[in-house]
């Protein structure tokens, strides 16, 4: 009587038809993964650049920012804010940074520059239908997808 080793073709093909239904298990969720990933990353970006338009608007207020006659107090642009300003309220002139680089929308395709990976809304455009103008009142999403919670990215 002789052992025979190996493996028959039966448990071979059982073996594969059980790692390929495992593989399809964990593929929605490794996707699921990766949309909570980008979402944080989305939540993110808009916190900062949101808070940093805020603190513009607070240094122009506080007469730190040179402002003319009618202008809301909003920077022009988002490269305005890591570029900075010149402050003039102090001797030398220093500038005021509000960001150190403008974050790039995650959903965005990635040959476009970040600043261009966002809308504009202006402080004179209605918040129901955003529009860019002279200044930056707030960003938003172009992306065209919903999020786990159920609200479009260009809600957010």
């Amino acid at each position: 009587m002789t052992l025979r080793r190996g493996v028959t073709l039966i448990e071979l093909v059982v073996t594969l038809a059980l790692l390929g239904l495992m593989a399809a298990m964990a593929l929605p969720l490794a996707e699921l993964t990766l949309q909570r990933s980008r979402e944080a990353q989305l939540r993110e970006a808009l916190r900062e650049i949101r808070v940093a338009l805020d603190r513009y608007r607070s240094a122009a207020d506080q007469g730190q920012i040179e402002r003319r006659v009618g202008d809301s107090g909003y920077p022009s642009d988002l490269n305005l804010l890591v570029e900075g300003v010149p402050n003039v309220r102090s001797p030398k002139r220093e500038r005021l940074y509000f960001l150190r680089r403008v974050p790039r929308d995650p959903f965005a395709p990635a040959e476009l520059p970040a600043a261009a990976t966002w809308g504009l809304r202006s402080y004179a455009s209605a918040p129901d239908s955003p529009s860019a103008g002279s200044d930056v009142f707030d960003i938003y999403s172009r992306a065209e997808g919903v999020g786990l919670n159920g609200l479009p990215y260009r809600e957010w």
